[in-house]
């Protein structure tokens, strides 16, 4: 800040290493003398970069460049917040989210002071000290006005605007009026005058006046010897002022009146800037002989006031602060500049060149304090809270970058654990459905054989099965009919039943603990949660019961019963007797290819499909022959049979022997009754379903173990459908978490730069603070 002040600071002389001019000395020097002020004056009024008031206007433009960054910045980390919450990945607080939130609000008000931001410059003094025209003189024009008695009635405060036309505005209005009617509102000779406290803008054109384009406003006030509204003049008024100027009359000293306003001054803010203007200095010259006395005892009375009374500058500081100037003189050499007049020195009034240059000194002094101060005060504060706001708001998304990060790295081990735990489950998945498939094989081939041995032991037994037939038996063709049905749903049934007794159980045992075992190892491989799923599942309503259903009906349809009577002793029955046994000895060795493959024996086998005849062998047609031919021809073979025994044993032993066999015949002719029929078909029947039952006893073992085999890849298969939900799940939520990482990573990144944001923003204000708020020890 020094050195900003320093390269912009003038170099012309200080008016009080120059000798006074008194008593018409130097007059020889006084045309070159006024010419080199009034040229040092063209200077300073016509090169505004070189002005310190420039370091205000840039300091202004950089801070509000800088605060429109921070805006900027705040929103996209607004807008950031927001959507990290988005999705349920909640990273965002709510604190976080209501203090950037406030910092948005903070930064538009910053931003709003900061347009409106001037440096601001009240003027006090007792009436008629000449305030209004030293204001006017600094300005170039009579804009205020000003004259001898009580002339300000209210706070003027002209400020510079774009445009040629100046106009005013009043407190509370925005209604332009013509500025000719300053004179009806703030005279206070008019009787439409204002309050004293009121406010009046007079916005006047900047190209009109270089002062008001560095962004300075000045602030004309009432006497403060005519009201007794100071304290909220202070707080209307003074509060947000810069520099204030005391115009004081050099004719009289300071009074307590003045001094006890700066005392309510100086009691409000902290070391306000004060500049002293000893005006009328121009009256001191009708007396030189006085005049360096008089000039001591005002500097060390107002040196007092400032060091002293209200230790606002230090002892060395304050012969800066104060001066002796003519505004009135000044007032009308620029008027008369303005308007190309050329400087008459004859005309001069003495000591002028001094005052002027002194004045001019003054305007040097006060636009290096005012642009320092206000730079200070206006930009200082702001650049503190601008800080905060970036540091606080790069602390909210540092909190966001961090908190992703961790999410991320937590998404990123959870998939990790998922693929390891896939990939587990699945080779392990591959070795339990080879070791269940062996044990499933196993299990079958066990079934098969225990059903095999049951079932051929209860068709040697069949005999006692039919035997507890006990439903009336009669030879009539359509009794013998029902009978018959009635007997193979007997047979049927009790073999069923028998097999189940012999076999369900150990079955049934069998099959559950091989379940067991498969849901067991199967279910280990499921997460909890899947578990209990399973548990609800997969357990049968009903045990399993494996079916028996041989369908004897279909199965001995042909059977054809013979209950004729046959003496047993018949020549006949000798014939087949033996012819029967060798016919019986081949038929049993072929039987295995006389299977009829279409005799059901579960729901699964169809049990209405036609049974194939069974084949005849060809020994028991050779026997069906012989006795045919025996039959025919008995009449005579019986006849020559006993001629042959008549002459060989003779008569009686053929007698006797004829008696005899007619004795037998005539008992099992006798001994030929129902029962016997009975006992001759269920003998019969025996046989014929005996040789029936042995043909289907393989179909039938391995229709029993493909149940069993349809059962256990059944409950296998529905363990493995929910593993195979499982991985499915599994490579699913691998997938989320994937895109979970990778949103994670986007807003770690997005995080990242909006913190990396906050540290440039920061950098940037530490910047601003270095090159304009910055003040030597």
């Amino acid at each position: 800040m020094s050195s900003a002040l320093n390269r912009s600071v003038s170099s012309t002389p200080s008016p009080h290493s120059m000798p006074p001019l008194v008593n018409g000395g130097a007059v020889g020097g006084l045309g070159q003398g006024v010419a080199g002020v009034l040229g040092s004056r063209h200077l300073l009024r016509d090169a505004p970069p070189s002005s310190p008031l420039q370091i205000f206007v840039r300091a202004k433009k950089k801070i509000n460049d800088i605060y429109q960054e921070v805006e900027e910045y705040v929103g996209e980390a607004l807008l950031f917040l927001e959507g990290s919450n988005q999705g349920g990945k909640l990273l965002a607080l709510t604190e976080e989210m209501d203090a950037v939130k406030g910092h948005s609000a903070k930064v538009a008000g910053i931003k709003e002071v900061l347009a409106r931001d001037h440096m601001k410059v009240a003027f006090f003094g007792r009436t008629s000290n000449g305030k209004s025209t030293v204001i006017n003189a600094m300005m170039g024009d009579k804009i205020l006005p000003s004259g001898i008695g009580h002339t300000t009635n209210c706070f003027l405060q002209v400020e510079g605007v774009e445009g040629n036309e100046p106009y005013l505005t009043t407190e509370g209005s925005t209604e332009k009026q013509s500025i000719k009617g300053i004179g009806q509102l703030a005279h206070a000779l008019c009787n439409n005058r204002l309050g004293d406290s009121t406010l009046v803008r007079i916005h006047w054109p900047k190209s009109r006046c270089p002062l008001l384009r560095d962004d300075v406003v000045l602030v004309d006030s009432p006497g403060i010897d005519v009201s007794e509204s100071l304290d909220d003049w202070i707080d209307k008024h003074c509060l947000d002022a810069d520099v204030f100027v005391l115009v004081a009359n050099s004719e009289s000293t300071l009074m307590n009146t003045e001094k006890n306003f700066f005392h309510k001054v100086s009691a409000r803010l902290s070391k306000p800037n004060i500049f002293i203007l000893q005006n009328r200095w121009d009256m001191a010259a009708s007396e030189p002989e006085f005049l360096n006395e008089v000039r001591k005892q005002h500097m060390e009375r107002t040196t007092a006031f400032l060091v002293d009374e209200l230790k606002v500058v230090g002892s060395g500081q304050a012969g800066q602060r104060i001066f002796f100037v003519s505004a009135k003189e000044a007032l009308h050499q620029r008027l008369g500049e303005a308007k190309g007049v050329p400087v008459n020195s004859a005309g001069l009034p003495e000591g002028f060149t001094s005052r002027y240059f002194e004045f001019q000194d003054f305007e040097r002094k006060f636009e290096e304090c005012i642009s320092k101060t206000a730079v200070i005060t206006k930009f200082d504060q702001h650049t503190r809270r601008g800080k905060t706001i970036v540091s606080e708001v790069g602390h909210c998304v540092g909190g966001v970058m961090e908190r992703a990060a961790d999410l991320r790295a937590e998404r990123l081990r959870l998939r990790d654990d998922l693929w390891a735990r896939l990939d587990h489950t699945e080779r392990e998945l591959h070795d339990l459905t080879s070791q269940m498939k062996e044990k499933i094989c196993s299990i079958v081939e066990d079934v098969e054989r225990r059903v095999s041995n049951a079932l051929n032991e209860e068709i040697r037994r069949l005999s006692v099965l039919v035997d507890e037939f006990s439903e009336p038996f009669h030879p009539d063709p359509l009794v013998l009919t029902v009978y018959k049905r009635s007997l193979h749903t007997h047979v049927e049934a009790g073999l069923g039943s028998n097999l189940r007794a012999r076999l369900s159980s150990a079955l049934a045992l069998n099959i559950e603990s091989s379940q067991q075992e498969m849901t067991n190892r199967m279910l280990s491989l499921l997460g909890s949660e899947k578990r209990e799923m399973a548990a609800t599942l997969l357990p049968r309503r009903e045990p399993f019961e494996v079916l028996y259903r041989l369908n004897c009906e279909n199965l001995c349809a042909d059977f054809q019963e013979d209950i004729e009577f046959k003496f047993s002793l018949g020549l006949v029955a000798l014939v087949q007797r033996l012819m029967g046994k060798a016919s019986s000895r081949i038929l049993n060795s072929r039987h295995k290819d006389q299977v009829p493959r279409s005799v059901p024996m579960t729901p699964l086998t169809p049990s209405n499909e036609p049974a194939f005849p069974t084949a005849q062998d060809d020994w028991s047609i050779i026997s069906r022959f012989a006795v045919a031919a025996v039959g025919s021809q008995g009449t005579m073979g019986l006849a020559l049979a006993l001629g042959l025994l008549f002459k060989t044993v003779g008569w009686r032993l053929l007698v006797l022997t004829g008696g005899m066999y007619g004795c037998l015949y005539a008992y099992e002719r006798l001994t030929w009754t129902n029962k016997a029929r009975e006992r001759t078909f269920k003998k019969q029947y025996v046989g014929h379903a005996t040789r029936k039952l042995r043909l289907i006893v393989d179909l039938t073992s391995h229709n029993c173990s493909h149940q069993v085999q349809q059962e256990l890849s059944g409950t296998f298969a529905r363990l493995c459908r929910l593993v195979d939900e499982s991985t499915s799940e599994m490579q699913r939520n691998v997938r989320t978490l994937e895109r979970e990482a990778g949103q994670l990573e986007e807003a770690a990144a997005a995080a990242k730069k909006l913190r990396n944001k906050s540290h440039y923003l920061a950098s940037e204000l530490e910047v601003f603070q270095q090159t304009y708020l910055a003040t030597e020890e």
